[in-house]
């Protein structure tokens, strides 16, 4: 007998990203939607949208954020499914 594995949630909750990565969201199942609170969004949009096997890619930060955390809502069909944390870390000082 196969197993079939089902992934439920966001995985992972928390990314850790520098200033020159971006992060990559995907759903199979559904519309995908990921939203910033406005304010505080470190990407130049801080609404992203994706059909069904489309990666969704926020691009790199906006220059001159600084580092922090910056939480978002992921929307699966208009349904708030999870919430994640996106961290953006600073340049080592030494």
């Amino acid at each position: 007998m196969a197993e079939k594995i089902v992934f439920v949630g966001v995985l992972p909750e928390i990314v850790l990203i520098e200033d020159a990565d971006q992060v990559v969201w995907v759903s199979q199942t559904g519309n995908l939607r990921v939203e910033f609170d406005p304010q505080r969004c470190p990407f130049s949009s801080n609404v992203f949208q994706a059909p069904p096997g489309v990666r969704l890619l926020s691009g790199t930060p906006r220059p001159g954020i600084k580092p922090g955390a910056f939480k978002y809502r992921i929307a699966i069909d208009d349904h708030v499914i999870a919430q994640g944390e996106v961290i953006i870390r600073g340049k080592p000082l030494f």
